[in-house]
């Protein structure tokens, strides 16, 4: 289970890097999305540093497992708002599928890692 969570950990910390640092640079693509959605690009900017914020908590999670779990349920609220964004702006399901996804994922880490983030806490 362990390396199942470092790998899925890896993987979502490498894809919110990449796609944060798309949206705070405007990137071409990014800018069109929120355009679609209607959203400020402002908020392009804001949700870009949401997802970096999320991967360096992810990476921070490799030497703090409970970092890990609160990275992961950052990101899950995260793309959560996503998909909510993707259905208000009456998208179709397969534009809201990878952001479900991502929360799905994200998720998964903050289970496999929740022990850790509750001693935290303690």
């Amino acid at each position: 289970m362990l390396i199942i969570s470092i790998i899925l950990q890896s993987l979502l910390a490498l894809v919110f890097l990449l796609t944060g640092f798309m949206k705070v640079s405007g990137n071409k693509q990014q800018v069109e999305t929120f355009e679609h959605l209607n959203l400020p690009q402002w908020f392009r900017v804001i949700t870009g540093l949401v997802q970096l914020i999320g991967a360096a908590g992810l990476i921070i999670g490799f030497w703090n497992p409970g970092v890990t779990a609160l990275a992961g349920l950052w990101l899950a609220i995260t793309m959560l708002g996503g998909v909510m964004t993707h259905i208000r702006a009456k998208d179709s399901i397969t534009q809201a599928i990878p952001a479900f996804i991502l929360a799905i994922l994200a998720t998964i880490i903050t289970i496999f890692n929740l022990s850790d983030m509750l001693n935290l806490f303690s």
